[in-house]
């Protein structure tokens, strides 16, 4: 049993990749094993483009590279009826530089909750529910106002560019959280007498994040 605060969690943004890489297969493995022309080290940080539909769109970190592959670390396709055997072919690329956002005020998640079909049968007097997918999840950061900061640069280029940017968070007592997303921004402060005046950013996840415990 454990708590933890969000006291020193530090937020950075993708702003440098490599150059793709073809993943010319994927296995079905408790960690699946990607085939690819491999330049990369453990511990680097990848987005992957996957045929499978549960891997697409997702940050993963290298695990046991050789030069013909990697692991995912973490992406159990053990199941080929969620990761059908032969389909996980794709793309990786390395995320060369993490941008730090700074002066973060706070950081909300909304989106995620289950969704539930409803049904009842002629001969019943009562509905049921089945769950059926998740909700579309986004992140909003709240920033302390400074045009200066680099983080803050970073969040508008790429909201301006609207691509599909990774955001890591590391966690103070150890470990990363993996976001993908399309970034949001508005450069217009709020202006309260007596707060700090801030800006928003938004971030619409395109993948299920990834979560790493060390």
């Amino acid at each position: 049993m454990a708590v933890s605060l969000p006291n020193g969690i530090v937020l950075a943004l993708a702003t440098a990749y490599a150059a793709n890489l073809t993943v010319t297969a994927a296995s079905n493995a408790s960690e699946a094993v990607l085939t690819v022309t491999n330049t990369l080290v453990a511990g680097d940080f990848v987005e992957f483009t996957s045929g499978w539909s549960r891997a697409n769109n997702r940050v993963f970190r290298v695990k046991s590279p050789s030069g013909t592959t990697i692991v995912a670390e973490g992406l159990d396709t053990t199941s080929t009826t969620l990761y059908p055997a032969g389909s996980g072919a794709g793309t990786i690329r390395k995320i060369n530089t993490w941008t730090q956002i700074t002066q973060i005020m706070g950081c909300t998640s909304s989106g995620g909750e289950p969704q539930y079909q409803t049904y009842s049968f002629l001969e019943q007097d009562f509905d049921s529910q089945i769950p059926t997918t998740t909700s579309a999840q986004s992140l909003a950061l709240e920033i302390a106002d400074d045009p200066a900061l680099a983080g803050y640069q970073a969040l508008k280029a790429v909201a301006q560019s609207r691509a599909t940017t990774a955001l890591r968070a590391t966690l103070p007592a150890g470990g990363f959280i993996l976001y993908n997303g399309i970034c949001a921004f508005d450069e217009t402060p709020s202006l309260s007498k007596g707060n700090l005046m801030a800006v928003k950013a938004g971030i619409a996840l395109q993948g299920r994040p990834v979560r790493y415990a060390t």
